[in-house]
């Protein structure tokens, strides 16, 4: 530890500045790890490069870190062979036999569910509702913009409410780096104040409630009702009055298997969610919210693995060295995401041996009002995840800002974490570059910008409520 100055805010600076200029988050966190280990070492750059790689090895050295750096991996390898084992395209097909969709506003609370029931992994939940609701939409005539919609609001805002995915994880994983004392009860404190999450998940019902259109929303519906899918008219929804099988390249890749069977996949996440609690209870001694939230989660997703691997081994559906081969494919799809995960760790790391949170703790308390600390955090935060496009790295930059402003100046440390997440989450909603908002435009087969276009004013009305709600919240708290 130093004495903090104003040289401990550079390495979180050059962070976010690289970050928004080049959009590479892993060099961007990298860059900061080595200017913040430059300014430990005297600064003596080369020096720095050395420091910079002993502080990420140290990282492991953390059980804590290590374990949701695993779980990370692991739950990518969970996510692959439910895919393969056919779970997922039995699910769908599932919700397809139930045949209770039968009008317009069905079909767009079937998306909404699909979106909050599916919170494993965001990417996953727009394709399911993607590849099962897009027919539907074209068969009622409502835009497949407003799918977009619809599914981008819910699968990420679900899963940061959720810790048993690899959001939670990450998370958890910064929180616990802050050597906050129970990192998973932590986290459960910041669900009710996350709320960007809430406001977009009940404006989405909302819209579908009153069949709210803004203008960009109502002008897509217009030509959906004339029978033009899209607004390059290449394709006519004449053409999707059937519930067809899947037909792009990722719905293929999602729906993989042979037949199918829903229990691959509900079973599994049942594995998972009565493992959990389990897993709370056992490190907590009796007490849930006193247990060890990276544990409990690392056991629950083994749990999970062991449940999906028996019951592939027992249908004879796979071999031990088949199973093997996903694991390996589905940790390394996980891999970005655990080395952003390890850097992020290794700069909260750099930060705290800089004094950089009670810095800027101090200059916020100076020359920011303390009210207005919550909502500040969630706009800085909504502001660099909409110009990276990754609300990860936006958690990896911020949370370990906003943890020690609330521990230095005594205020609701749940209430400013919330802030941090919520702002991530509207940013990386809001943004064009997000992964998220890409791949909910490939699900519903709509043109990107148009998908942009359409959700952006819902996207700022949450927003707006939500900047109020932290601005009320900071009166109270």
């Amino acid at each position: 530890m130093v004495e903090a100055s104003w040289v401990s805010i550079l390495p979180p600076v050059v962070a976010i500045l690289l970050s928004i200029w080049t959009k590479q988050v892993v060099w961007s966190l990298f860059a900061g790890i080595w200017m913040g280990s430059t300014l430990l070492a005297g600064y003596q750059p080369i020096a720095g490069i050395g420091a910079s790689l002993d502080t990420i090895i140290a990282v492991f050295a953390d059980a804590g870190d290590a374990r949701v750096l695993v779980f990370t991996l692991l739950i990518g390898a969970m996510i692959r062979t439910i895919e393969h084992s056919g779970g997922v395209k039995g699910f769908v097909s599932y919700l397809e036999s139930r045949r209770w969709v039968h009008n317009g506003p069905r079909a767009q609370w079937l998306a909404w569910w699909i979106g909050i029931v599916v919170f494993i992994e965001s990417n996953i939940t727009l394709l399911i509702a993607g590849s099962v609701c897009r027919p539907l939409f074209d068969r009622y005539q409502i835009a497949r913009e407003k799918l977009a919609y619809i599914i981008d609001s819910t699968s990420a805002p679900v899963c940061v409410l959720v810790p048993l995915n690899a959001w939670g994880a990450l998370i958890i994983g910064l929180i616990a780096s802050m050597d906050i004392e129970a990192p998973f009860a932590m986290f459960v404190k910041t669900i009710p104040l996350n709320l960007y999450a809430w406001f977009a998940l009940l404006l989405t019902a909302w819209v579908i409630v009153r069949n709210w259109n803004l203008p960009a929303m109502a002008s897509a519906e217009a030509r959906t009702e004339q029978g033009q899918v899209s607004w390059t008219a290449a394709g006519s929804a004449q053409e999707s009055l059937e519930v067809s099988a899947p037909n792009s390249a990722h719905d293929s890749m999602l729906l993989e298997g042979n037949a199918g069977n829903a229990k691959h996949m509900v079973i599994p996440i049942i594995g998972m969610l009565c493992t959990m609690p389990v897993g709370l209870w056992i490190t907590g001694d009796g007490d849930l919210f006193q247990g060890s939230g990276s544990t409990a989660i690392l056991w629950a997703v083994i749990a999970a693995l062991v449940c999906s691997w028996s019951l592939a081994l027992l249908e004879g559906s796979a071999t031990v060295a088949s199973l093997t081969a996903l694991f390996m494919e589905g940790a390394g799809r996980m891999l970005p995401i655990a080395i952003i995960l390890l850097l992020a760790l290794a700069l909260g790391d750099v930060a705290k041996m800089l004094g950089t949170g009670a810095y800027v703790s101090g200059l916020a308390s100076s020359a920011v009002p303390v009210l207005l600390l919550a909502p500040l955090i969630f706009m800085v935060s909504g502001f660099i995840a909409f110009s990276v496009g990754s609300s990860w790295g936006t958690f990896a930059i911020m949370i370990p800002i906003a943890v020690p402003i609330a521990v230095n100046l005594d205020l609701s440390i749940p209430l400013m974490l919330a802030a941090a997440i919520s702002g991530g989450i509207f940013g990386d909603h809001a943004s064009p570059i997000s992964d998220t908002t890409v791949v909910a435009s490939m699900a519903s087969q709509t043109d990107h910008i148009e998908h942009v276009k359409t959700q952006l004013p819902y996207a700022l009305v949450a927003g707006s409520a939500a900047a109020v709600g932290f601005l009320l919240l900071g009166l109270v708290m």
